[in-house]
């Protein structure tokens, strides 16, 4: 494991504000070989805010590594001044993404950062300028293959045993129903999301070693019902809890349109912005990789059942294809369905059943 990394970042929009993005490379201090790259749209925002989640993205990679120690490079003065602390941060829309980034240097033993010519970061350049392209709708010819190691996330050929992981939604309850946000409650399941668990126990899964739920539950309920018959224990996994939807907790959309409609929008705007009261999209990613790692760590050439919620399993789906955070809005998943996804590593992965129901 690279203890040491370099993180390149950079970020702009067509416009200053416009249609923005952000990219982001983590690679090796010794031979510049890239272990991770980063790069998405942001909508529309101005340079400095996309420079600021360009750095996010970098440090969050760079921890998914485990990286200790990194050297920040950017071509941007003032994120490079304001995250080594000679500049007051003013703007108000630069706080809260500077507090981000110093939370997320923290987490590491040492971050320092130096800025550098725009001609000395051109690869976070071009990944910020595809993002960017993406989010005005410019087509782009893909790129050719490069005879560069793969960045982290990329497909690679299977070397080893692999960890099976079958993804399950809990049962239905009643916010299920009434399709409103369920987040931290604990709602038992009602009596559809019963009779969904009890078909679910009786569905073959083929042998399975292990079966982890989160601890609501709902989510708990359903685990139970399909761990008995096989003579398993559930084992909870506090990390594929449910999103905190905060103040949103028991609305609808509509309602929450109507009770706070910049909050809403400046939450589903943007992957970084928790609820009012609640978590970040991002934040909740954190932990599902956490999750997902142990996982595939302790687990390889086991099946794994994983009973958890919407969002979580959205987010491992996500991770699995190698989508941007703008994909979970564009992918549905219904109660007491199965997903399967298998790991040889991380970084081998197979997206190979989505949101299956047949058992119902």
């Amino acid at each position: 494991m690279t203890t040491h990394v370099v993180v390149e970042a950079d970020g702009g929009s067509r416009g200053n504000p416009g249609p923005a993005g952000y990219g982001a490379a983590v690679l090796d201090p010794a031979t510049g070989a890239v272990l991770a790259e980063r790069n998405d749209g942001i909508g529309v925002e101005t340079n400095n805010v996309a420079e600021y989640r360009g750095l996010i993205a970098g440090l969050d990679a760079a921890r998914e590594l485990g990286a200790t120690h990194v050297a920040v490079r950017m071509d941007s003065k003032l994120v490079v001044e304001q995250m080594s602390g000679r500049w007051q941060v003013k703007h108000p829309a630069m706080k809260p993404l500077q507090r981000q980034a110093a939370e997320l240097a923290r987490t590491f033993d040492a971050v320092d950062y130096t800025w550098i010519p725009r001609a000395e970061n051109a690869h976070a350049d071009r990944l910020a300028n595809e993002a960017m392209d993406r989010a005005a709708g410019i087509e782009r010819p893909s790129r050719a293959a490069s005879a560069a190691p793969p960045a982290s996330g990329s497909w690679t050929p299977p070397t080893g045993p692999a960890t099976r992981v079958l993804l399950v939604r809990h049962g239905a309850t009643v916010h299920s129903a009434e399709r409103r946000f369920s987040g931290r409650n604990d709602l038992p399941l009602n009596d559809v999301g019963t009779a969904q668990a009890v078909a679910l126990a009786t569905r073959d899964f083929g042998d399975v070693d292990v079966v982890l739920a989160s601890p609501l539950r709902r989510a708990r309920q359903t685990a139970e019902a399909i761990a008995a018959p096989r003579g398993l224990d559930v084992q909870v996994v506090d990390d594929l809890v449910e999103l905190d939807f905060g103040t949103f907790e028991g609305l609808s959309m509509a309602e929450a349109r109507a009770a706070d409609p910049d909050g809403l929008a400046a939450w589903l705007g943007s992957p970084d912005v928790a609820p009012p009261g609640g978590e970040s999209f991002a934040a909740l990613a954190r932990r599902v990789r956490r999750a997902r790692d142990t996982i595939v760590a302790e687990r390889a050439g086991q099946t794994v059942l994983l009973v958890s919620h919407v969002t979580p399993i959205k987010t491992l789906v996500r991770l699995a294809v190698d989508a941007p955070p703008s994909a979970m809005m564009r992918i549905h998943l219904d109660t007491a369905s199965v997903s399967r996804i298998d790991y040889v590593g991380v970084h081998s992965v197979s997206l190979r059943l989505f949101n299956d129901t047949s058992h119902l």
